[in-house]
């Protein structure tokens, strides 16, 4: 489990595998052990015999597949079931990036911002919108979320709507009309000639 990947590498047990590890550490695998395949983005990895995770809290995934192979999946699920999770939680490291690191970038403040933004994409979230948010007047809201953020507040939600679509891309069948809906895109042409990144998979829309 997370960085437990490394004492396996150093062991010669990953050499021509595919790992996981927690997404802090992956380069850092990579480069001492560059005969192991290291995944990004997945939350945990099976390769042959060889079971390996991201974060700590991915060990919980991590068990729940385990307890799925050898027992089946009724018992998978009831243990999920106990543990008040998801039995199979969707997307990968990647889906917590973008909000993530925009809330450790600012205050306290536009931390909550972040996290209602991210649960608001399909919303109108012009700087105004924000700015009553944040209980700030949008022009203060504009000056000091750039000083405290160091990008506009437009460019987060422009990121935190392409992630998201990103993941609708990957992880849903849905048409593209409702994945830019869903993820605050209400018309198409945004999506035009852009590339989706998601993990090690690369999505032209459009």
């Amino acid at each position: 489990m997370c960085t437990g990947a490394f004492l396996l590498a150093a062991a010669g047990q990953l050499d021509g595998r595919r790992a996981a590890t927690h997404w802090a550490w992956a380069g850092r695998l990579s480069a001492l052990h560059p005969a192991v395949d290291v995944d990004t983005d997945k939350i945990f990895i099976k390769d042959g015999s060889i079971w390996t995770s991201a974060g700590v809290t991915a060990g919980i995934d991590l068990t729940l597949a385990l307890i799925e192979e050898d027992f089946g999946h009724k018992v998978a699920i009831e243990t999920a079931r106990q543990l008040v999770m998801f039995m199979k939680r969707s997307g990968g490291q990647s889906q917590f990036s973008t909000p993530l690191v925009a809330q450790t970038q600012a205050s306290d403040r536009f931390g909550e911002l972040h996290a209602w933004i991210a649960a608001h994409l399909d919303e109108d979230l012009r700087v105004e919108r924000l700015a009553e948010q944040a209980g700030m007047t949008p022009r203060t809201f504009a000056r000091t979320y750039v000083a405290k953020v160091g990008c506009t507040p437009a460019r987060t939600v422009e990121a935190m709507r392409i992630e998201a679509a990103c993941r609708l891309l990957e992880e849903t069948s849905d048409p593209l009309k409702r994945i830019a809906a869903a993820s605050g895109h209400g018309r198409l042409h945004p999506y035009r000639h852009r590339m989706c990144q998601s993990g090690s998979v690369a999505y032209h829309v459009g």
